[in-house]
């Protein structure tokens, strides 16, 4: 899937779950704006939806402000999800439809099972939805690790980075339906690997907070994930300081499943089930 011919700049979509004034975000604008015959339009969250993943906002309204940057630059501003923002601008919100999704830079990195919960990734499964090319960008925190120890971010690496591959995805092509999910250590990246997603291995725990008037408040997430340490997996590139670059599809089909099940006599657990009804 590559970006669409057109008469005209191209249309860019630039979206996060950190929210639109977060320094990724704004990284990532001033790198991309910079490119020649690409047009930036910014709608993001107003606040942080990190590990909002797909979801989206159906019973109520959303609104919408308009939000001037330090450059007199103007983005939009709402109190929607992550693909919220993609519908918003595929809907009409700034015009024309967008010809590429791009979602970041993250405040922290998207790897292995973890992109299931991201709306990072979300916004960029979105675009690939709606037959949009995608591209989602997660820095890892200055505090390294493969946890979730925050820390500070630097996007000097990542934002140039995001301009690079949007130049090349203007000349040629994902497979359909493929987003690339890119993944940028804290350190000085010692090269760039092409990776298939890695194993987490989570850690969470059941931890009582308190106890008051009949109820108990409990946490069960942020106790730091390990990861399997396998070859050619995108965990496995951000602990050994390389750039993780990730095509990803939406097709969750298991095709082998597929031959397995239809062995199975499906005809006969109907007639079964409609008889002790």
């Amino acid at each position: 899937m590559s970006i669409p011919p057109r008469i005209g700049p191209v249309r860019i979509l630039l979206t996060n779950d950190d929210g639109i004034s977060a320094p990724g975000l704004q990284a990532a604008r001033r790198a991309l704006v910079e490119l020649d015959g690409v047009e930036v339009d910014v709608i993001a969250p107003d606040s942080n939806r990190s590990a909002t993943a797909r979801s989206i906002t159906t019973r109520s309204p959303l609104s919408v402000e308009e939000v001037t940057f330090d450059d007199g630059r103007v983005g939009f501003a709402t109190d929607g999800t992550p693909v919220d923002c993609v519908r918003f601008a595929e809907l009409g919100l700034v015009g024309g439809r967008p010809d590429l999704i791009v979602s970041g830079i993250n405040h922290g990195a998207n790897l292995g099972d973890d992109i299931t919960y991201s709306g990072t990734v979300a916004a960029a499964l979105e675009g690939i939805v709606l037959g949009i090319p995608a591209v989602a960008v997660s820095q890892q925190s200055s505090a390294g690790g493969l946890g979730y120890v925050s820390g500070r971010f630097d996007f000097a690496v990542a934002a140039p980075f995001t301009a690079q591959l949007v130049s090349r995805l203007r000349e040629e092509s994902m497979p359909e339906a493929t987003l690339i999910n890119v993944n940028c250590p804290s350190c000085e990246p010692t090269g760039i690997e092409v990776t298939r997603l890695g194993k987490r291995i989570y850690n969470d725990k059941l931890k009582l907070v308190d106890e008051k008037d009949g109820r108990r408040r409990y946490e069960i997430y942020g106790w730091q994930p390990g990861y399997e340490e396998i070859e050619g997996t995108d965990l496995n590139a951000i602990a050994e300081g390389r750039i993780a670059v990730t095509p990803i599809h939406f097709d969750l089909t298991d095709h082998g499943g597929l031959e397995r099940l239809g062995g199975w006599d499906f005809e006969e657990m109907l007639a079964a089930s409609a008889a002790t009804a």
